[in-house]
């Protein structure tokens, strides 16, 4: 049977020693001799072995050896050595023998040799071996020196918490009131105080409260002791002073440790609702969160500020500033949880420092020293953006900034600083004039295709004066160059026109082909110029490539941003024609267009490049030359007004799903019938301070609003207790687990069913999977017809489904043989870990690209409607639809969208559905699972497995 161990020594893995040898060591051994001995003889003893014989030698030679290692080796003996009869549970008679040596080290002129004896007899739980030995160690507490009177008050502490303990120092409590009344050492003084805490509290009350007055001069050590009590005294219902205690917890907020300070902020914010204690708990960490420079501390204390402002958010936003100051840190974790903190904290009142202080921070990203300035400051426009879609008057101030980093060599920066500034020049009608005037100048720098293809998109749709038209038309061909885009010589050879000279195995960058995910889902080919900035040989092309992007990206083979520079050409000229009077010039800009599309086909179906047009794109430019030789007036319609209309509905359509969200996190609590509210203006404030009436209200509130009983959720509790054996067992067993983070904890109820009494009764548990037993649970006695709660920990290390199994052992009076009862097996959920989240397109792109785990899971359900079928795997997974509903609307027999979800350990799980309606009616399909580890990859795909098929299991 596993026992639990106190002690690790180190043991060299060569031949085992035997008994006989170190029994001989110990005879006739001098003192290094007998310490290497006695190390042999614990180790065998930690690895199972008995020793019986060896004892008796211990006793005759080790303990009268002077030698202070081995007088602690013979300590370590003694707490590794079995102390009690296995058949009787009895403590052996020998033992007794052990007692005169503890009392003479107790007696010893040695401190040292008194204080380990001491800290041994911490950790002995027999009552017959320390009887004899109480009135030395009271004699001990009054020791001159701190290091003896420290470890007789432990000892004097583990004593009195024995079953017995009463019994064998019946005044303890008393005398270590005594003891730290006149102690001045620190540790001492936190050992008395944490005995009066546990075993008694109002002796431990009445010195803290004779004492508040000094605490804040009190030593780290024991201050930490003292917020334990108040914890643990106001947790206590219906305590009417809690107001005296809060004040000790605000004075110890100006400690001058930081562990102390952490502490009294989170007691703080559990004992009181406080505004002022809240507001003073908040100053008190964004003080340790510019002060400390760990960054774990760092993100601990943002946990700390987030769970603030769940709960107290119009305390937190008045320290937004402060929180901001946190971005200094070079971490890129720190910065993210800062920023999204900031963004849940945003008022019309500080939205305007908030966004100027980020403006300092996005300037300051473009210095070389930066750590990954690239990627702090995608964060930093994202940031923005989402001030900017709160509160549009801020917009002015930060587009024209952040337009200047368009050119970006960070694509994905440059690609939310396009995006942020087509959903700003959409809302801020005001602004549009000065946007476009700026994406005109700033249009050659760009370099990235992806934002090439969303600046032309803007231009296209919000170009509207004469002026702004011809001079978009003006840039989008001085990016293109100078046409045809490559001319034959006489040779047969092909070279760039804008650059005859140039080889043509230095102007054309092979495009190399690889599958990208779509908004749908679906897989498409796009070169790789499409996703990083110009490539040095792309950028080489012609002799004005500083200011041919376009140019540039078309020649390295991206046909993609070609049919988008048809696409809005097109629609420029269509507008060129209803704002210039002049015809000829209207009809100039036409011709200038169609050449341009003519050129791009001419150059897709050449041998110029490697890889000709593919087929979308080349559709695409054919369907504007044959628009713009015969306009009409229902596609004019499409082409101008259309397009821009579909994306004020998608905006429209995502602003109502966040502000839908944003009520669903809304949660109000309501108050039960008959339950007693007491209102403070009724009540008498005599002797209250401020404080103390402040609290007083919002315990009021909180009573009020139901906010105390609103996690008592009986219902869900019933539907997680699961029966571990038979009714017709002769022990029942039932258990409840709650799943925590990285906990799982299972409260075990064992009822005996017979009339007999259980000894020994021992729940025994093993775990399969990435789980881990704690700790052993105790053996127990169990009268008839009687219960008993028994708890087991269980870490949990990844998210994968684990399974839990194990059996009660018990022994009767009448059975000499153990008896077993197998117990059901316990599956722990992937769904325990799991919750729904969200994430961007693009993100979810990027990670679906770069997992490597992937579950391809065959559709096989009776479901036969794809929306309901969708539904179902969205509610059995546990996951987050990140495809709109916009997108899943209408009937086409074909269905695909993407699920997000997160873990508690912070793993990302990424499905992505896709079904079609056969003729039968039945759905066919692929339900892909992707993750960076296996586990969760597989798990999810088991659970989807059994639960797609629509049934009840």
């Amino acid at each position: 049977m596993e026992k639990p161990c106190t002690l690790l020594v180190h043991f060299d893995k060569g031949s085992p020693a035997m008994a006989n040898e170190i029994k001989a060591e110990l005879e006739s051994g001098d003192g290094p001799a007998k310490a290497d001995a006695m190390r042999r003889a614990i180790s065998l003893l930690l690895n199972g072995e008995s020793l019986p014989h060896l004892f008796i030698t211990v006793v005759r030679y080790v303990q009268s050896c002077d030698d202070h290692a081995v007088q602690k080796l013979l300590l370590l003996y003694l707490e590794t050595v079995d102390k009690r009869d296995a058949a009787t549970g009895k403590v052996l008679p020998e033992m007794i023998l052990i007692c005169q040596n503890l009392r003479n080290n107790l007696q010893s002129p040695n401190e040292y040799i008194r204080g380990v004896t001491l800290r041994f007899l911490c950790r002995l739980t027999e009552p017959e071996l320390l009887e004899p030995l109480v009135p030395s160690i009271l004699a001990n507490l009054e020791h001159r020196h701190q290091f003896v009177r420290r470890h007789a008050l432990s000892a004097v502490s583990a004593i009195y918490r024995l079953p017995q303990g009463d019994q064998l120092i019946p005044d303890a409590p008393e005398l270590v009131e005594r003891a730290l009344a006149s102690e001045q050492d620190a540790a001492a003084r936190r050992n008395a105080f944490l005995m009066l805490l546990s075993s008694a509290q109002d002796r431990a009350v009445s010195y803290l409260l004779a004492n508040a007055d000094r605490v804040a001069e009190w030593p780290d050590l024991l201050q930490m002791a003292a917020v334990d009590l108040i914890r643990k005294v106001c947790r206590s219902k219906g305590r009417t002073d809690k107001g005296r205690y809060i004040k000790i917890i605000i004075s110890l907020l100006s400690a001058p440790s930081s562990a102390v300070v952490y502490e009294c902020a989170g007691a703080l914010v559990s004992l009181s609702s406080a505004p002022t204690a809240v507001r003073a708990a908040a100053n008190t960490y964004c003080q340790l969160l510019s002060s400390q420079s760990d960054n774990n501390v760092k993100l601990i204390i943002l946990d700390r500020l987030h769970e603030l402002r769940t709960s107290h958010r119009e305390v937190m936003v008045d320290v937004v500033m402060d929180v901001l100051r946190a971005l200094s840190s070079p971490n890129v974790d720190v910065r993210k949880k800062v920023l999204d903190l900031v963004l849940d904290l945003l008022t019309p009142r500080n939205v305007e420092e908030v966004v100027l202080y980020l403006k300092k921070e996005v300037v300051k990203t473009q210095a070389a020293e930066v750590e990954k300035g690239g990627e702090y400051r995608q964060m930093l426009v994202q940031a923005i953006h989402s001030c900017a879609k709160k509160y549009p008057e801020v917009a002015a101030s930060v587009v024209h900034l952040l337009m200047d980093f368009l050119g970006d060599p960070n694509v994905a920066a440059a690609h939310d600083v396009v995006l942020f500034v087509r959903e700003i020049i959409e809302t801020n009608p005001k602004l549009r004039v000065s946007i476009i005037q700026r994406l005109i100048d700033t249009f050659y720098q760009i370099r990235a295709s992806r934002v090439c293809i969303c600046a032309l998109w803007i231009l296209a749709e919000y170009s509207l004066s004469l002026s702004e038209v011809e001079s978009a038309i003006s840039t989008i061909k001085q990016c293109v160059g100078d046409l045809p885009f490559y001319t034959v010589s006489e040779e047969g050879e092909t070279t760039d026109s804008a650059k005859p000279s140039q080889p043509v195995a230095n102007s054309v960058t092979v495009s190399s082909r690889r599958p990208a995910v779509l908004a749908d889902g679906t897989y498409a080919t796009q070169s790789a110029a499409t996703e990083t900035a110009i490539s040095a040989p792309a950028a080489a092309l012609g002799s004005l490539a500083s200011t041919q992007n376009l140019r540039s990206l078309i020649l390295s083979g991206d046909f993609f941003l070609a049919a988008a520079v048809a696409c809005n050409l097109t629609k420029l000229v269509l507008r060129l024609e209803e704002v210039q009077p002049s015809k000829v010039e209207a009809n100039k800009a036409y011709t200038g267009a169609l050449l341009i599309m003519v050129s791009i086909l001419q150059l897709g179906e050449s041998s110029y490049l490697p890889h000709p047009i593919d087929n979308d794109s080349h559709d695409r430019i054919v369907l504007c030359v044959r628009f713009l030789c015969n306009p009409g007036d229902d596609a004019r319609k499409v082409w101008l007004q259309s397009c821009r209309q579909s994306f004020v509905n998608m905006l429209a359509e995502k602003q109502f799903r966040e502000t839908e969200e944003m009520k669903a996190k809304a949660q109000i609590s309501h108050a039960q019938p008959d339950d007693l509210i007491d209102f403070y203006h009724l009540k008498s404030r005599k002797g209250m301070s401020q404080l103390e009436l402040e609290d007083a209200v919002q315990d009021d509130l909180k009573a009020a609003t139901g906010q105390f009983t609103k996690d008592a959720d009986d219902t869900n509790k019933l539907n997680r207790i699961l029966q571990l054996t038979g009714f017709s067992d002769p022990v029942y067993a039932e258990a409840f687990v709650t799943v925590h983070h990285y906990d799982i904890v299972l409260d075990v109820t064992v009822i005996n069913r017979t009339k007999e009494t259980l000894q020994n009764l021992c729940l025994e548990l093993a775990t399969m999977g990435d789980l881990k037993l704690v700790d052993r649970p105790q053996n127990y006695t169990l009268a008839p017809e009687s219960s008993k709660q028994i708890r087991a920990n269980i870490k949990v290390s990844s998210t994968e489904t684990g399974v839990i199994f194990g059996n009660i052992v018990y022994e009767t009076s009448n059975v000499m043989e153990r008896s077993v009862v197998v117990l059901n097996d316990i599956h722990i959920d992937i769904m325990d870990y799991i919750s729904p989240a969200t994430c961007a397109d693009v993100a979810f792109r990027n990670m679906w690209a770069e997992f490597e785990w992937e579950n391809k899971v065959a559709v096989n359900t009776v479901i036969q409607d794809e929306k309901e079928f969708l539904d179902h795997i969205i509610k059995s997974a546990n996951m987050k639809c990140l495809t709109p509903p916009s997108a899943l609307d209408g009937e086409c027999g074909f269905l695909a969208a993407n699920l997000y979800a997160k873990s508690v350990f912070g793993e990302d799980a990424l499905v992505n559905i896709s079904i079609e309606k056969q003729a039968d009616g039945k759905l066919s399909g692929y339900i892909r699972i992707r993750s960076k580890t296996q586990g969760i990859a597989l798990s999810l795909g088991d659970k989807i497995t059994l639960k797609q098929k629509g049934g009840s299991s």
